[in-house]
């Protein structure tokens, strides 16, 4: 087994392999900012590295800093975490240059996959279900026209190197075609330096659904079930929870084989997520693969029995075969993230000096957080400062148990997001699971009771 990871994150993420690491008898590398000097993973990681200033381009994404921090500890591989350069291909190519594994997809891999248009072109090949849309990049707007009218409005359009919802529009009618692809391409340019668009059929009422899935190196691949990730905002997850509310155990079927005949078709080694819509009348169709670890994985090991995901990615980098069993949820499992955002005030985010910090607990709560009372929260990175996750042999009980969590969690000197979840946990339409991923157009936040 490896004997010293680096992990090239920060925060909850970076704590959270460092403690499966510790559980392994792997010692541990934290690399951080000097923003993050005071963060729990610095103080609880085996060894620690400051690679550089507080900006994002000059520390976590800068390449030649995570390497050296490696190099000089001797780490023999490397854990990216999600976000920053988990989905990076040079990176992952850098790595397997200097004799360190890359505990994430290759490059060709990543190349492969993060490329929407190229990825959905393999799910076709693979035989799973795509939205009906243009084959590839659209080269100019009347190619782009010309799609819209076969394949009917309502559409949207989609930056190919997309993510976070920038370069995305959804276009209703001919007339407002053009306005949306000069806008989409210019925000696309700026976000990702690729104004590159495709175009889809606008799925109506849709469900985000996601399948995790594992591969090994011999090509065999498994299913750890759904997680529902419909309640958005400019789509950005909010909350998460597994099982669907919307599924039906025909549908859990088949969409589980379908990621894992994705996963096998591509001869997908470690974990990775296939995200799919669901319409109205649950038909499902691929959406992206993320070929990294996500935010919401800890509901996932809640229903399976404490399944170990940092656990697995390790052991699958190392070559370790995976078991090869597709896995169902026997409990019910809800994620809050805790950003640092005033919900009150559009969420706009709240860094600063966290003055009181009190963590809820009892049976079936699970926190991950790297913050403590005292802790200054950086405005440099994501504001996610927690994820709150609870689990219950019912739905019912889930809720019950999140609304009493919530309640519990005191957070104070900084605003967050724990009022938006609390008053979610009680609206009628989350409650019966009646949601899209429109659900957040429609909410409004009432003032709490002073």
């Amino acid at each position: 087994m490896f004997k010293k990871i680096l992990i090239a994150n920060r925060g909850e993420i970076a704590l959270r392999v460092i403690r499966t690491c510790r559980e392994m008898g792997i010692k541990s590398v934290a690399v951080y900012s000097t923003a993050d000097k005071e963060s729990l993973h610095v103080r609880f990681a085996d060894e620690a590295v400051c690679i550089g200033p507080p900006s994002s381009s000059d520390s976590y994404l800068k390449m030649s800093n995570i390497i050296s921090a490696a190099e000089i500890t001797n780490a023999d591989a490397i854990h990216p975490g999600y976000g920053f350069l988990s989905e990076n291909a040079r990176f992952s190519k850098i790595c397997e240059e200097h004799g360190i594994k890359f505990i994430g997809a290759s490059p060709e891999m990543i190349s492969k996959m993060g490329d929407k248009a190229t990825a959905k072109e393999t799910m076709k090949k693979a035989g799973v279900p795509t939205v009906p849309g243009s084959d590839g990049i659209l080269e100019t707007y009347e190619v782009a026209e010309k799609v819209a009218k076969e394949i009917g409005f309502p559409v949207m359009l989609k930056a190919t190197a997309g993510g976070g919802g920038k370069g995305m529009r959804a276009v209703w009618k001919i007339e407002d075609l053009k306005n949306a692809w000069s806008s989409a391409r210019t925000e696309a340019k700026a976000a990702f330096g690729n104004d590159g668009m495709y175009m889809e059929k606008l799925i109506e009422e849709p469900r985000h659904i996601e399948i995790q899935i594992v591969g090994d190196s011999s090509g065999r691949a498994c299913h750890l079930s759904e997680r529902d990730c419909s309640i958005q905002r400019r789509h950005q997850k909010l909350t998460e929870e597994t099982p669907s509310p919307f599924m039906t155990d025909s549908l859990r079927k088949k969409m589980g084989e379908a990621a894992v005949k994705a996963a096998e078709f591509i001869k997908y080694e470690g974990a990775g997520t296939i995200e799919f819509l669901v319409d109205k009348n649950r038909k499902f169709y691929f959406m992206e693969m993320n070929t990294r670890i996500q935010v919401e994985h800890p509901i996932t090991e809640q229903v399976i029995g404490n399944f170990d995901l940092i656990r697995e990615q390790i052991k699958v980098a190392y070559n370790v075969p995976i078991l090869g069993i597709n896995y169902f949820p026997n409990q019910h499992s809800i994620e809050c993230r805790i950003n640092a955002e005033d919900p009150y005030n559009g969420f706009r985010p709240s860094p600063g000096k966290i003055t009181t910090f009190h963590a809820p607990g009892g049976h079936g709560v699970r926190l991950d957080t790297h913050v403590y009372a005292g802790y200054t929260i950086p405005p440099n990175y994501d504001s996610m400062i927690a994820k709150l996750i609870v689990t219950a042999q019912t739905r019912e009980e889930a809720i019950s148990k999140m609304k009493r969590a919530l309640d519990e969690f005191v957070i104070e000197g900084i605003k967050t997001t724990i009022p938006f979840h609390r008053q979610l946990m009680d609206d009628p339409n989350y409650v019966s699971g009646n949601y899209t991923t429109k659900f957040m157009e429609d909410f409004v936040m009432k003032k709490e009771d002073q």
